[in-house]
């Protein structure tokens, strides 16, 4: 199907949920997509960082057709899978922690959060259900996990949400703190923000949240699903920090484009959910599974990680060499391969500039330029990327 065809029929057949932009992909090799019409892009997008290990990954390709040769690509929960039991030992002994649920997507895994929450804080105290989550989290978009989105864009058109959510200042302990009763469970947040425009936590604040948990005996929960599996140059995001959350929920980069969630839990959080309590029909089928297991794979080799961390820092110096010639740059922040730069100005022409000009770039709200290319990408790439947003910059007029 040619893309004006498949743009078309696409704005007559799907429900009106995204704002898509005119072209249509058709292949991939490394970090460069292709659309029907045969232009390249270097990708920075990569899915919204779920192609982790970019496009055509050998490994990547061998392990799925693996599994499709046998015939068997999902056989329910109610049976063993060996191939889940292998990735889901090989997470757990990545991130040392216990147990884990697999799912389908980052809201799955933080519904199943939310769940695990309220069950232990009801087996201390049946009143006590009530979750903390920072402003302007991001969490998903279902009933639940929306609740703990703290966005009203995303909330006002589906009220009422759930209650027993209240929402804290991102980086305020203190503003945290006064937030706790009798009746909280648990405190849910973000190391890094993703779609509230790339903010990361400090590590004082994690620290102080770790520290108001113990002494509340309250759950940790970190929501990884953009900022984990190798994005900052630590297969979790906590580990960069030193600080190791209760329960933590992970998706888009587990499975390298594969759909695949996963809560994972350590110490007596591991332990809180039994058999009844929450399911996922496709959690951890076979192909999902095997896609996993490539990524982790190559998480704890290492060479990729170190790579992150070279070429992040590379990212990093040229876009503050950047905001030093351009004052309509407000600020660079971020960690490993998830940057944000803020600007004074909407950036959506911004990432319609660089498309035109071969690169894929995506937003993180209406300001801020967001950078979460394949984990693979190289320090040339790097550089390709930066001359071109530096030429789209000095377009747009913006010194």
């Amino acid at each position: 199907m040619k893309v004006e065809n498949c743009i078309d029929i696409g704005k007559q057949v799907f429900m009106e949920t995204y704002a898509q932009f005119p072209i249509a992909l058709t292949g991939g090799q490394g970090c460069r997509v292709t659309d029907d019409q045969g232009k390249s892009y270097l990708d920075l997008v990569a899915g919204i960082a779920v192609n982790a290990l970019g496009y055509g990954d050998k490994k990547l390709s061998e392990a799925l057709k693996a599994v499709i040769d046998t015939g068997l690509l999902h056989c329910s929960n109610l049976y063993w899978n060996n191939i889940a039991v292998s990735a889901a030992a090989k997470l757990l002994a990545l991130s040392g922690m216990d147990r884990v649920f697999f799912c389908n997507s980052g809201t799955e895994a933080n519904e199943a959060a939310i769940k695990l929450a309220r069950k232990a804080g009801r087996q201390k105290d049946p009143l006590r259900t009530d979750i903390i989550s920072m402003n302007h989290s991001f969490h998903g978009r279902t009933c639940g996990s929306l609740s703990a989105t703290a966005q009203a864009k995303y909330q006002t058109s589906f009220l009422p949400l759930l209650p027993g959510f209240s929402y804290a200042p991102y980086n305020d302990l203190a503003g945290v703190r006064a937030k706790v009763t009798d009746r909280t469970c648990a405190i849910m947040v973000e190391p890094i923000q993703g779609e509230g425009g790339v903010v990361p936590a400090t590590e004082e604040f994690l620290k102080g949240l770790r520290a108001l948990c113990d002494e509340k005996d309250l759950l940790l929960i970190f929501d990884e699903v953009q900022c984990g599996m190798g994005r900052t140059g630590y297969p979790f995001a906590w580990q960069s920090y030193g600080v190791r959350p209760d329960v933590m929920s992970l998706a888009k980069a587990l499975g390298g484009g594969v759909p695949i969630g996963a809560l994972v839990a350590t110490g007596a959080a591991a332990k809180v959910l039994a058999p009844g309590d929450h399911a996922a029909t496709f959690g951890g089928n076979f192909l999902a599974a095997a896609a996993a297991e490539v990524v982790l794979d190559r998480l704890a080799q290492g060479e990729l990680l170190e790579q992150v961390r070279k070429t992040s820092a590379r990212l990093e110096k040229a876009l503050l060499s950047l905001k030093d010639q351009y004052p309509a740059i407000v600020e660079v922040r971020g960690r490993g391969l998830l940057m944000g730069m803020e600007m004074t100005v909407p950036v959506r022409p911004l990432v319609a500039a660089c498309m035109e000009k071969g690169m894929l770039i995506v937003n993180a709200g209406p300001n801020v330029l967001r950078f979460v290319p394949p984990l693979v990408i190289t320090e040339e790439q790097i550089d390709e990327a930066v001359a071109i947003l530096t030429e789209v910059l000095a377009q747009a007029d913006l010194k």
